[in-house]
């Protein structure tokens, strides 16, 4: 009893709910969806999906609006949740950011149109290439348990960019990642294909996760902590051997890395993006490069930003070879698919210029270049999905061969999105290389940034092509037919399309919000 009594009341730590709601209004959502998948009948549940989904994102960004306008009692941002979260300036950019994102990304999901019940399959326990698999085809229904996934790894890609340590981190990039494994095994078509992509995707993230919690806790050897504010704290002076901070950092980086699809820890994307459904490679490309970036810039800034000296020249050299390797190998490609991938390793490239110039500019740079390329993927992928012949999606290139004569307007569309991904004047694509090239010469990156130019020059032919192909060859008699969009696709195709070029022609309002502060913890 005596022990009993000695024992302090330990305080419960303050939750400031207004900062968070974002993120538990997603989180609840999600978890409300997988009631109704166990409650509803199964006619009921596409609609009430739909609905709960985009419902949960109007609710999370109208709970981020009231936030964000009364943040001026507190300007630089509020720690929370015994400071496992920070939500500060950018933090609060790239949740806008993710949730725009995800709402053109479900538009996509939910599309029932352009694939006959939907690019998901109608049951994932038919195992592929048996009679009950071909039939199931073309049937109507479609595994409505997407939709939770989704917000689950929504939920996840909010709370890593927030997390202020590396514990908090890991929890959310296991949270993101998981759903997507399952996701994109549910193609309705190329079943195979599909789940080949998830294997893939599981196992070498398997290995990413592993690289980041072993790297979490040398770094814990080291700190004696995993908040981001004790680790920088130690690097400004420790007793302890730099061999555990520096083994720790580059473990940590290379799980980063890999979310972020930058080579040469890229081995996964091309596959992945070709074998998941098309909605789902949409909502990768635009949400998890947002969120792995997010919390790259996190943890280089807050972290490590003292002892940037020693581990900046090999971030060069990452850099330099994502973007060799995206440009180069994205034109031997000859499906779409792949083409984009690799051309999202190089960009990938471009944006690590950004992150490692650790400066504002170098951050508001990367923020807008994560906004710009994340609406033009997404549109990117949503033409994609509407060249169509029997089997599905025709993504060989030698299918888009006079897709101009077939339907001007979508290859016009088309056009436009490679322009901006090759970063043509006018379109967003040019602003974002130009303020983060702008902001890493500042910094004396100069020689990268000449290598950054060299690379965008390079990848701007394997967009050509693709133009040149479309507008310049005769269809084939026997060529794939342009499937006419439903209302959900042709919103998120002309939401992208739009931004695109609003933040190409006008994009001072996005840039001065990305400058509008920095990081606390």
């Amino acid at each position: 009893m005596k022990f009993l009594a000695q024992i302090q009341p330990i305080d419960p730590p303050e939750i400031l709910y207004g900062a968070i709601a974002p993120v538990l209004i997603v989180l609840g959502a999600a978890c409300v969806a997988v009631l109704f998948e166990a409650f509803l009948p199964k006619h009921q549940r596409w609609a009430a999906q739909v609905v709960l989904t985009m419902l949960a994102l109007v609710a999370a960004g109208g709970a981020l609006g009231i936030y964000a306008a009364g943040e001026d009692n507190k300007p630089q941002g509020v720690t929370t949740l015994s400071e496992a979260i920070a939500v500060d300036r950018p933090v609060i950019f790239l949740w806008v950011t993710l949730l725009l994102l995800a709402f053109g990304s479900v538009l996509l999901i939910a599309d029932r149109s352009v694939e006959p019940g939907g690019a998901f399959v109608a049951d994932a326990a038919v195992r592929p290439g048996t009679v009950q698999d071909r039939a199931q085809a073309s049937r109507t229904g479609m595994q409505t348990e997407v939709f939770p996934l989704t917000l689950f790894a929504l939920s996840g890609m909010m709370v890593f960019v927030a997390a202020n340590d590396l514990l908090t981190m890991f929890i959310a990039l296991e949270v993101l990642s998981l759903p997507l494994y399952l996701m994109c095994g549910l193609a309705r078509r190329r079943r195979l294909l599909s789940q080949e992509a998830a294997v893939k995707y599981f196992l070498l993230g398997a290995f990413a996760s592993a690289f980041f919690l072993y790297g979490l806790a040398l770094l814990y050897g080291y700190a004696g902590s995993v908040k981001l504010a004790d680790i920088a704290t130690a690097t400004a002076g420790s007793d302890k051997s730099d061999t555990l901070l520096f083994a720790g950092f580059g473990l940590l980086v290379v799980g980063l890395l890999f979310k972020a699809s930058v080579g040469p820890f890229h081995a996964w994307t091309p596959d992945v993006y070709q074998g998941a459904p098309t909605p789902i490679t949409a909502f990768m490309a635009a949400c998890t490069k947002v969120a792995a970036f997010g919390g790259i810039l996190r943890v280089l800034t807050v972290a490590f930003e003292r002892t940037n000296w020693e581990w900046r020249g090999v971030l060069w050299g990452v850099a330099v070879a994502s973007m060799v390797i995206g440009a180069v190998l994205g034109l031997t490609q000859t499906d779409v698919k792949r083409m984009v991938a690799y051309s999202s390793v190089a960009h990938a490239g471009f944006l690590l210029i950004g992150s490692i110039s650790l400066t504002e500019q170098g951050l508001s740079g990367t923020l807008f270049y994560l906004l710009a390329y994340g609406f033009t993927t997404i549109a990117v992928f949503g033409v994609i999905s509407l060249v169509r012949n029997a089997d599905g999606e025709a993504t060989h290139l030698s299918q888009w061969a006079g897709l101009a004569k077939r339907s001007p307007v979508l290859a016009g569309v088309f056009t436009f999105l490679l322009l901006a991904l090759a970063g043509i004047p006018l379109t967003s694509g040019f602003v974002g290389k130009f303020v983060v090239f702008a902001a890493a010469i500042e910094d004396g990156l100069a020689p990268l940034v000449v290598v950054a130019l060299v690379a965008s020059a390079v990848a701007a032919f394997f967009y050509l092509r693709v133009i040149v192909l479309m507008y310049f060859s005769e269809p084939a008699p026997d060529g794939p037919t342009v499937t006419v969009p439903g209302a959900f696709t042709t919103v998120a195709i002309t939401l992208g399309a739009a931004i695109t070029l609003v933040l190409g022609v006008w994009p001072s309002f996005a840039l001065d919000w990305a400058g509008a502060g920095g990081f606390i913890f």
